[in-house]
């Protein structure tokens, strides 16, 4: 047997050669379905505020991902909020600090950065512990993102600006795909929702890929086995994951299912603020500003809504590298960064 049919549960992407996907799609003759299995709706300014943050009383905002970026902007302006300019913001990802210039002008010294989780983040996060964070999340998060900044005694306030929700997959004919490609723990809850635990039990759903420890984790106590996992050391992104699993499989090799294991994030060469931190660290930075300034003497020198996608596109590359896709709307969208 032999994969040649993926649902993928994210929105379809805008151009399909530019996907990272199109590749595996023409090397392994595969057509791929995209379909999300949930949608990420902003809270009104009514169940904000009910949370009673204010959110200039904040120096610094933390940012796990682009949609965070747009409900914060977006409930500053229903608020009519101004964000000062001296506010900084730390986001998981590069690609996170620049889709800020969406709203604001980049600033270097602003702007910070980690490598892609939230511990690299972390780093950057405690050379700035002065700093008082707020941390806005949707309503299902990682706790381990909350459980990082108390174990590092981090100043900081989270607010709930999101809602996730299922997305209508009753039409969906799920027996007809060879694999399911699932990003998050709450596409999973989707799934168990949709079929019932005794299906999802039985084995009666196709071979499972899974993007992220947590949805890995999820799959597993729903009764599910993980064919695919990513990302690893080995396998950095799902694309390279799924190829060469792709490959093995669709060659008749025996892959073994993937062996789950809860992790928490190591934050043993990080440490938490103890008394007298503060204070040293703002001696250091005042000597360090004298030091400065006197060198500069002595040389001369002057010193955004809701989004709601419920759609179905069907790509796949036939000989000769033809692409066809056909969509099937069921609902207004709008791509989820």
């Amino acid at each position: 047997m032999k994969v040649k049919t993926i649902l993928v549960s994210q929105p379809a992407p805008p151009v399909l050669d530019r996907s990272p996907f199109y590749e595996i799609i023409a090397k392994h003759g595969l057509t791929m379905d995209f379909h999300p299995f949930i949608k990420v709706e902003r809270v009104s300014v009514k169940e904000f505020r009910q949370q009673r943050v204010e959110i200039l009383a904040h120096s610094a905002v933390i940012f796990t991902n682009r949609s965070s970026v747009d409900h914060f902007f977006q409930i500053c302006e229903e608020t009519r909020t101004t964000v000062p300019e001296t506010m900084k913001y730390f986001c998981v990802t590069e690609a996170i600090a620049l889709y800020l210039q969406k709203y604001i002008v980049y600033r270097k010294r602003k702007i910070f950065f980690g490598k892609g989780t939230f511990t690299d983040l972390m780093e950057q996060v405690v050379k700035h512990r002065e700093e008082h964070f707020l941390l806005p999340l949707p309503d299902s998060h990682k706790p381990e993102i909350t459980r990082t900044l108390d174990k590092l005694k981090i100043k900081y306030d989270k607010v709930i600006l999101s809602h996730t929700v299922s997305t209508d997959i009753d039409g969906l004919d799920l027996t007809k795909y060879d694999l399911l490609v699932f990003y998050s723990p709450s596409e999973i809850a989707t799934l168990v929702n949709r079929c019932g635990r005794e299906t999802t039990s039985e084995g009666k759903l196709p071979l499972i890929a899974t993007f992220g420890n947590g949805t890995a984790v999820a799959t597993v106590e729903a009764g599910l086995k993980v064919s695919v996992l990513a990302p690893t050391p080995e396998f950095p992104s799902m694309v390279k994951a799924l190829d060469t699993f792709l490959t093995r499989y669709n060659a008749g090799e025996t892959v073994e299912e993937v062996k789950v294991e809860k992790k928490t994030a190591d934050i043993s060469h990080l440490k938490p603020e103890t008394r007298g931190t503060r204070k040293t660290a703002s001696k250091t930075k005042t000597a360090a500003s004298k030091g400065k300034t006197a060198s500069k003497t002595a040389t001369g020198k002057n010193a955004g809504g809701k989004s709601a996608v419920s759609k179905t596109v069907s790509i796949s590359v036939p000989a000769g590298n033809r692409v066809s896709a056909s969509k099937k709307m069921t609902g207004k969208s709008k791509e989820s960064a």
